[in-house]
């Protein structure tokens, strides 16, 4: 199996500034790869068939007993392993408390076509997020909840920054995951009668007494700004999250979690993924 023969030890070694140099969104880019880190988050993609390039362990760090099993597994996927001094892995690693595991994996952007048009479907929609954190957090809320797909508009960060993984804890790899202008997704949308459903303080329709049973998209947007003109004017619904204290508005991620979860209530916990198109 391919095991490398010997540790990397040092900080220079050409395959760890490799590595390291993955923290760059245009070598990402470039390379069709990217960072992964954690346990759980190999073993996530690793179930999904994501394919595993090279793998940078260190047992020192390990928390648990499951990782050499995983490492078996991915060598025999062919992924080229290395064993790393406790130096070299926090050297790549981007958590503070590293857990001996760091990949390099490919990655594939998608489009419209690659995600299930689903009748009855619950789709989230993002507008030009910026943070990758919250995109994160928002594809671990949608896989909980079971939605169909989410789409990212207009695009601001890197789907495959470290960041977003790490946020997502894996849920990137489950979660059919598109990128598109809000243009192209909104006559998408429409095309098989997907109603959209946009998040504003600037109406007085409750969240909870919005129709969010049948076939319909959640849309939120900028940390900052909020959503354009552009969804607010195509926006099948308007609705309100209420604030009942000091603060006026909640973060991205926050919303679209609370929104996501009341359609799911309203579906009566099903998922949203049958009658595909």
């Amino acid at each position: 199996m391919p095991y490398a023969s010997d540790s990397l030890t040092s900080l220079k070694n050409p395959k760890v500034k490799y590595a390291a140099s993955l923290r760059e969104r245009r070598e990402r880019d470039a390379l069709g790869v990217t960072l992964l880190e954690g346990y759980r988050e190999l073993f996530r993609a690793n179930a999904v068939g994501i394919t595993f390039r090279e793998v940078f362990y260190c047992p020192e760090l390990f928390l648990g007993s499951n990782e050499n099993a995983l490492l078996d597994d991915l060598s025999g996927r062919g992924a080229m392993l290395y064993r790393c001094s406790e130096d070299v892995l926090r050297k790549l690693a981007y958590r503070e408390r590293p857990e001996g595991l760091i990949a390099v994996i490919e990655i594939k952007r998608k489009t419209l076509a690659d995600i299930p048009k689903v009748e009855n479907g619950l789709y989230l929609v993002a507008e030009t997020i910026e943070k990758p954190g919250n995109l994160g957090s928002m594809l671990r809320s949608a896989d909980a909840v079971g939605a169909t797909a989410v789409i990212v508009c207009n695009k601001q960060t890197d789907f495959f920054n470290p960041n977003v993984i790490r946020a997502s804890t894996g849920a990137i790899f489950s979660m059919p995951l598109a990128e598109a202008t809000s243009e192209e997704c909104l006559t998408w949308l429409r095309s098989f009668g997907i109603r959209t459903l946009a998040a504003t303080p600037h109406t007085t329709n409750n969240f909870t007494d919005s129709d969010m049973a049948h076939g319909v998209a959640v849309v939120v947007g900028a940390e900052q700004f909020g959503l354009t003109d552009y969804w607010m004017n195509s926006a099948d619904m308007k609705v309100v999250i209420p604030m009942l204290g000091l603060m006026d508005s909640l973060n991205v991620a926050t919303a679209a979690t609370i929104l996501l979860y009341e359609a799911a209530r309203q579906r009566g916990w099903k998922s949203s993924s049958a009658n595909q198109l």
